[in-house]
């Protein structure tokens, strides 16, 4: 097997093709296996010219962009399907052949298996301290901020009427607002709900706010890498288009295996993620559903750079933190590359938000309904929009704050526990009128 000529190319390059890519073209020769020998060559210049993988092709260069150019020209099976304007990425499906080509290229840095992604209110915002938060004796809302919720869409619910500010859809293209998973839905309601549907009981912190959906995510709650990198760099242009009604904060209730690449900033994911923070977005991104083990946060949540949120159970006592522990699931750290993570744990346990109505999970998970307007889900998931409507409130409070100073105000600000590992609590339990306070006091 080894001698194949696929085979030899994954071994050769293999610095240059990520290890699902590597492995999605040794998999190729499986069926090969249950025929005669005597087919092997026929069949293996077949896969060569005529087998496709959708994959991310990195560039390093002008030269590197021709480079890409020329392979689709020299094979009429390969098919560039979207250039991105802030990493240096293309999404295409290539041959084996072409990733041949591709490769023999010194200015094409590397190639990316499309990999799949995945997506990841009562009780819980008290817990945070984040509800009746005042500065100079106004009660903050998020009112004025702006959060995109990069998932699965969101459904118009009574309890975000008027303030899903904008829609785009990167799955099936379409233009007005739905979630047809629910998952989305829940997650805005966690950052921005404002419980009209329950007389204000299951309202978010930032229930004011408004919001925009980015759906990148299907109705099974599965992405890919291009569909999740094309929702990130749609909101870093949708600022440059709407600088005064910008997108101030993203919220990633998603993530991926982290691949073992040999730097962190090798992964597409943390590069969109970062480019953003850079252009002043706050990035909060779910640590992941990976727990107990060590070692397991989700991509992008590796980064250095963005909020990365793990879950809390507060056991449904917002008025004591004496019972209230690190969730079971909630992934832990370090990452590969040896970074202390979750930066900080959210409620993120039997959190009760918005439904969508006969969504993928409204009809997967009846039990959890909460009366006809409300279901009740757990996950890294709920924790993270938790931690965005708490950011809403802090750039509220201060509106011209970086993200790296909101970052830091929110490590500041939460309530320690002594002698806690922080690769399972982060620097403790976000507590959002403290990290007001820190933010306010720089």
């Amino acid at each position: 097997m080894f001698t194949y000529s696929i085979v030899q190319l994954a071994r050769r390059h293999a610095a240059r093709l990520d290890r699902p890519l590597r492995h999605a073209l040794v998999n190729m020769y499986k069926p090969m296996m249950r025929m005669p020998c005597i087919f092997h060559r026929w069949v293996e210049r077949w896969l060569r010219k005529w087998r496709t993988l959708s994959v991310l092709i990195e560039v390093e260069n002008a030269e590197g962009m021709e480079a890409v150019a020329k392979a689709e020209r020299d094979h009429f099976r390969m098919k560039v399907r979207h250039h991105f304007r802030h990493v240096p990425f293309y999404s295409a499906r290539v041959t084996p052949a072409a990733i041949e080509q591709l490769l023999e290229h010194p200015k094409v840095k590397k190639v990316y298996l499309n990999r799949q992604v995945k997506a990841l209110l009562n009780n819980a915002v008290p817990s945070a301290n984040a509800k009746h938060v005042a500065v100079n004796g106004t009660e903050l809302s998020g009112k004025g901020v702006t959060i995109a919720i990069v998932d699965t869409g969101i459904y118009p619910h009574p309890d975000l009427e008027g303030r899903i500010a904008a829609f785009v859809d990167f799955v099936n293209g379409r233009t007005t607002p739905y979630d047809d998973n629910g998952h989305g839905t829940h997650c805005a309601g966690d950052a921005a709900g404002n419980g009209r549907m329950s007389d204000g009981l299951y309202a978010g912190p930032a229930y004011e706010a408004n919001l925009i959906g980015v759906k990148v995510l299907d109705r099974s709650g599965s992405g890919t890498l291009e569909t999740i990198i094309r929702g990130i760099e749609w909101c870093i242009d949708y600022n440059k288009k709407n600088s005064a009604k910008r997108i101030h904060i993203i919220s990633l209730s998603l993530g991926g295996e982290p691949q073992p690449f040999p730097i962190e900033n090798d992964d597409p994911l943390v590069q969109v993620a970062e480019r953003a923070w850079e252009q002043g977005i706050v990035v909060c991104a779910a640590a992941g559903n990976e727990g107990p083990n060590y070692g397991t946060i989700s991509s992008p949540g590796i980064s250095d750079r963005i909020i990365t949120v793990g879950a809390l159970d507060d056991h449904d006592t917002a008025a004591t933190r004496a019972d209230d522990e690190v969730a079971s699931f909630s992934s832990r750290g370090p990452t590969e590359y040896g970074v202390t993570k979750p930066d900080l744990v959210v409620p993120g346990v039997n959190i009760i938000s918005l439904r969508a109505p006969r969504s993928f999970l409204d009809k997967m998970n009846k039990q959890s309904r909460v009366g006809d307007h409300y279901i009740s889900m757990s996950g890294t998931s709920m924790a993270t929009p938790i931690c965005a409507g708490i950011v809403a409130l802090m750039l509220q409070a201060k509106p011209n704050a970086t993200p790296d100073e909101i970052k830091q105000a929110l490590k500041d600000g939460a309530d320690l526990w002594k002698g806690r590992d922080p690769n399972v609590y982060g620097a403790g339990y976000v507590n959002a009128k403290r990290a007001i306070e820190q933010l306010l006091q720089r």
